[in-house]
């Protein structure tokens, strides 16, 4: 069948067209055409990609109004950059695209990108940029997993390699300056891409990513206690945890309740994850920029403290089922990226656990993984860091309790870091207040060189 006729049976429907009026019938088929030929023209892209040998497949899918193709395409890429004979694993990478001269917002995802499959995924800095978007997965979650798991070859060099692999297969298509960018983890990933290939993007924007020097790296519990929120809103915060655990006797039966109805599974007994669950609550309150106005008050009923407890803190953070989705960042956080601790001192009396130390390797780690943490990567970002003079942008909020080991910048006109008053672990440039804003626009303008629109969506 045509191009033509498999878009219009693709694009429209046969029984509501036969009911148009002819004056609808012609605008429909004109719209019809109008979808064909830029299908036609779109095929460049499917053209150039059947045309490399490191894509085993891909297939077009439907695309948001704003990019003229999407495709989802799996790229063959070594488990071990170093030693390509190690064996090879699949990528899934998802390429949306504006036309080859147009920029390139590049998205190291540090996770599954299994929400770039949806037909409106874009990313804020498109529009800015009038720019084409790939989107990479992260080795070793979604679908960008080896056929068997070896966990030596889960390293932050190999996944900037995977990043440059990307890069080198589509720079010789898309002609436009690359940016490439991402969120916490992601953020993470960016900036360790551009570490180990500096040339490889003529932006780096860097949300809410922090650079820990170890497993529990110890600036996050100070920061919670003296830096996220207000003084009486940090007070507010403790109190509701003692209060939580003042209360473990009324409050396990609903505990016990909830994590049965929910079929939740954990690897330590459910008094020590109800612990671990309040220890949590802190840094996830600020992290997500909760209302403290909104915590119940220490009078509250049972039912009141607990619904928001489950709210903030929910256990099914610590649940087995959890580790299955995003287990592999917890390896990689043992490994080379670093993790935060919890202060039990507040608590101490209250607490079923004697400590939290080592929590993540207890809790987190593959049964019988185990591995000593390797701060050379934190290292090396803080000497590019003090070294470089390529352009990079780093996006933080205050209240963000990962902002406590965010990076730390040198003072130099080619490094940009804002750090949004009363922020959180959502902070994007869309909601930056006016002035941070336009520090953040002035840098974009002053390295990439089209810059359609400053209105960001």
């Amino acid at each position: 069948m045509c191009t033509l006729c498999l878009l219009w049976q693709k694009n429209t429907n046969s029984h509501i067209f036969f009911y148009l009026s002819p004056m609808k019938r012609i605008v429909s088929f004109s719209i019809a055409l109008f979808l064909a030929l830029s299908s036609v023209s779109a095929s460049e892209l499917t053209d150039f990609l059947k045309h490399q040998p490191s894509v085993k497949r891909f297939e077009v899918v439907q695309s948001p109004r704003e990019f003229r193709e999407k495709v989802v395409a799996y790229i063959i890429q070594p488990l071990d950059h170093r030693h390509p004979e190690a064996g090879q694993f699949l990528q899934r990478v998802f390429i949306s695209e504006k036309s080859p001269e147009k920029p390139v917002v590049l998205v190291t995802e540090g996770y599954a990108a299994d929400y770039a499959a949806s037909p409106r995924a874009s990313n804020e800095l498109c529009p800015l940029l009038d720019a084409s978007l790939v989107v990479v997965e992260h080795r070793y979650f979604g679908k960008s997993w080896p056929d068997s798991i070896d966990w030596q070859y889960l390293t932050v060099e190999n996944a900037a390699g995977d990043h440059h692999a990307v890069v080198q297969l589509l720079k010789p298509y898309f002609s436009g300056q690359w940016v490439n960018t991402g969120i916490s983890k992601g953020g993470q990933t960016a900036l360790l891409h551009r570490v180990f290939y500096p040339d490889d993007a003529d932006l780096t924007v860097s949300y809410v990513a922090p650079v820990n020097y170890g497993v529990e790296d110890g600036r996050h519990e100070p920061y919670i206690a003296k830096v996220s929120g207000s003084k009486e809103d940090r007070k507010k915060v403790k109190a509701f945890q003692r209060e939580i655990l003042k209360r473990r006797n009324q409050l396990m039966p609903l505990f016990e309740k909830f994590t049965t109805e929910k079929k939740m599974v954990f690897p330590a007994p459910l008094p020590e994850i109800f612990d671990y669950s309040v220890l949590e609550f802190s840094f996830s309150f600020w992290q997500w920029g909760n209302d403290p106005e909104q915590i119940p008050a220490l009078s509250a009923s049972d039912d009141e403290v607990f619904k928001y407890w489950m709210k903030v803190s929910s256990p099914d953070y610590f649940s087995k089922g959890e580790l299955e989705r995003i287990g592999s960042f917890f390896v990689q956080a043992a490994k080379e990226l670093g993790y935060y601790g919890y202060d039990t001192k507040p608590f101490r009396k209250l607490l079923t656990i004697r400590t939290a130390k080592g929590y993540l390797t207890e809790l987190f780690l593959p049964e019988g993984f185990r591995t000593a943490f390797d701060p050379s990567s934190a290292v090396k970002t803080q000497k590019f860091l003090n070294t470089t003079d390529l352009p990079v942008i780093f996006i933080y909020g205050k209240n963000d309790p990962w902002s406590a080991t965010g990076a730390v910048i040198p003072k130099k006109s080619s490094v940009l870091k804002i750090v949004q008053e009363g922020g959180s672990h959502r902070t994007r440039i869309g909601n930056l207040d006016e002035e941070n804003k336009q520090l953040v626009m002035g840098k974009i303008r002053e390295t990439i060189r089209v810059l359609v629109t400053e209105k960001v969506q």
